[in-house]
């Protein structure tokens, strides 16, 4: 027995001397050197960024600022983050950087090679790098560790969107195609939501909740009765996860799985349920097993559900009739046909409504080059886009700051909680970022000009390590704290739809698409173009001014038929002109031109009635048109 005890004792020890000395080896290893360490100078800070390490004991990273010939430890980064954005404040600033990994036991690895950043005057694409690279760590970086979705908000802790997420999937496209991060990366992070969404997330006749557990799937009700399947939410998940099942088309095994998990999401996903009735014309937006169809709300257009509707006539699983459509979304109340500000809406509620009508359901459909027999949506998105710019330079409710460069009205957070802002509603002064960037594709030039303003303006108080922060409000002095989902999401893709096409390239390439626009009635329509107009406005015509009366700001609209000089003077009720508003070239097609209520002399004029003639003229005929129109000033 002694003996036993003797050798047990020796055999134990030995493993013991084993154990300690491979742990000794392994806690003596350091990991690798970030790779792809890249410094990035804007006009008012710096972007140092690498990609992620993978080692499991991983602490985080040191980056090191270089002082005289030493480069001095300046940053200590959480291994959560790939990236450090330090404040500058001005342009002509130049700093040199590296960066190292450490592990839980202090291990360091060996510094980087170093990059050299200087803040200088940037060009349009460098805006657009710089607001997609800063708004991708949103999706990255804050994504939620296990299920790999995406958080609601910035400090929703376990709280992840399902539609928001979909946002993120396609975000995670644009983060591999801009080399934000390696391809390997974004495969390894789709398998993980993938598995999470097929064997955790809790699902109800196929569709997902609006808010799950980011560590369990569980359903987090929205609201009392909203504790089942969301169906928009769903179709949001669905357009990021049929463009990803596009772009991923490797054909090794794991994108091969990647293909297949997002055919099994696609096809399980019972649309007909959501219609609640094999006779109704009507998508309904919830179902619960404890409630049933208590909320009871149809999906009646034009608003930002349009996708759910072509995606339920897609589905080759679980298809609705392309006549819901017609008689269900666009079947009651869905055509407008009126103009604001001079620009046409074909359908949709005055005004356009908020601008995230315009954004959430062409993420990946694309509206150009087609059009049913309502619109083409890319036209109508962009007069929706225009008409809510010129409301706010118009700015009939006075509020602080709202401008040619300072605009966009739609769902945010605001200095009272969260609300839907649009023209005419509940505008209470609050501007979104992502109004207007999300609008990129429709209005490129007054979009980046937006940007351009809300940077250099406002760099303080509203960019963050997510880029912008979700709304401002001057007249308040309110800068949010905030960065959603459903807000952040938008911004990346529509600046990436505007440079490459890429998520309606990958979205419309499905199998499934054409065949559902063909049978809801699309046809093909080359008007989409940014500077098409429709043949009725190919003329010398007068839209007149808006708002009518006024004050202090109204904008007159009118279309000439080719580049032309263009005179506008503006006269008293005597017939005195008291300002020489504008005489330069103009475009073909619609024009806009604002008049602030100021004479000649820059001095307030007083309240009554102004008339104001447009003169075009032709040179090559020696003759000139004339269109005249009537305003009134009231304070």
């Amino acid at each position: 027995m002694n003996l036993f005890k003797k050798i047990f004792a020796s055999i134990y020890l030995t493993a013991a001397c084993s154990i300690l000395t491979y742990s000794m080896v392994q806690d003596s290893l350091p990991p690798a050197a970030p790779e792809n360490v890249r410094g990035f100078g804007y006009e008012k800070h710096y972007d140092i960024t690498w990609f992620n390490n993978s080692e499991e004991d991983l602490a985080g990273y040191k980056v090191y600022r270089k002082t005289g010939s030493e480069f001095i430890l300046y940053a200590n980064v959480p291994k959560e983050k790939s990236y450090l954005t330090l404040n500058v404040g001005q342009i002509g600033v130049t700093n040199t950087f590296k960066v190292s990994a450490y592990d839980i036991n202090g291990n360091e690895s060996s510094l980087s090679d170093s990059v050299v950043v200087t803040t200088h005057e940037m060009t349009d694409e460098e805006f657009l790098d710089m607001v997609q690279r800063a708004t991708f760590r949103f999706f990255w970086d804050y994504a939620h560790p296990v299920s790999g979705l995406t958080r609601e908000r910035f400090g929703s802790g376990n709280t992840v969107t399902s539609g928001g997420s979909g946002f993120g999937v396609m975000a995670l496209l644009v983060g591999i195609e801009r080399e934000f991060i390696k391809r390997e990366q974004g495969v390894e992070r789709m398998l993980k939501i993938l598995t999470f969404l097929n064997e955790k997330a809790d699902r109800f006749h196929g569709a997902f909740s609006h808010w799950l557990d980011g560590n369990t799937g569980k359903v987090i009700p929205f609201s009392q009765y909203d504790n089942g399947g969301d169906i928009v939410e769903t179709s949001f998940m669905i357009q990021g996860l049929l463009a990803a099942r596009q772009y991923f088309d490797g054909s090794d095994s794991l994108e091969t799985e990647i293909r297949n998990l997002i055919t099994q999401i696609w096809e399980s996903v019972e649309w007909d349920w959501y219609r609640r009735s094999p006779y109704s014309d009507h998508l309904y937006w919830h179902w619960s097993p404890n409630y049933g169809w208590q909320m009871n709300m149809k999906l009646i257009g034009y608003m930002e559900t349009m996708i759910t509707y072509l995606l339920a006539i897609a589905s080759p699983s679980h298809g609705v009739p392309a006549s819901t459509f017609h008689n269900g979304w666009a079947g009651s109340g869905y055509v407008n046909n009126n103009t604001y500000y001079g620009y046409k809406l074909w359908v949709g509620p005055s005004y356009g409504g908020p601008l995230f009508f315009a954004h959430y359901s062409f993420l990946g459909f694309d509206p150009r080059n087609k059009a049913d027999k309502y619109c083409n949506y890319f036209m109508n998105n962009r007069h929706h886009t225009l008409i809510n710019r010129e409301y706010c330079i118009a700015n009939p409710r006075g509020h602080v700051g709202y401008s040619e460069n300072n605009w966009g009205l739609t769902a945010s957070d605001d200095p009272w909680g969260y609300s839907e802002h649009r023209p005419y509603g509940n505008d209470n002064g609050t501007i979104t970022p992502t109004a207007a960037l999300s609008s990129m594709p429709y209005t490129p030039e007054e979009s980046i000009a937006a940007l351009k303003n809300f940077y250099r303006s406002y760099f303080g108080n509203l960019w963050g390590e997510y880029g912008f922060k979700d709304a401002f409000n001057l007249s308040s002095n309110w800068f949010a704290n905030s960065y959603i989902a459903i807000d952040q999401g938008p911004i990346i893709v529509m600046i990436e739809n505007y440079r490459s096409d890429l998520l309606w390239e990958m979205f419309m390439a499905n199998p499934e698409i054409q065949p559902m626009l063909d049978s809801i009635g699309f046809k093909a329509d080359s008007t989409t173009d940014i500077g098409d107009n429709f043949p009725a406005q190919l003329e010398y015509k007068l839209f007149g001014n808006y708002p009518n009366p006024f004050n202090p700001y109204t904008t007159i609209s009118f279309s000439i038929p080719q580049n032309e000089i263009v005179e506008i003077n503006i006269y008293n009720s005597l017939g005195e002109k008291i300002r020489e508003l504008v005489r330069k070239e103009f475009d073909a097609g619609e024009n806009h031109i604002s008049w602030n209520g100021k004479d000649d002399n820059d001095t307030t004029v007083n309240s009554g009635v102004y008339l104001y003639r447009i003169s075009v003229g032709t040179v090559e005929k020696n003759e000139n048109k004339f269109l005249t129109g009537k305003m009134v000033l009231l304070k």
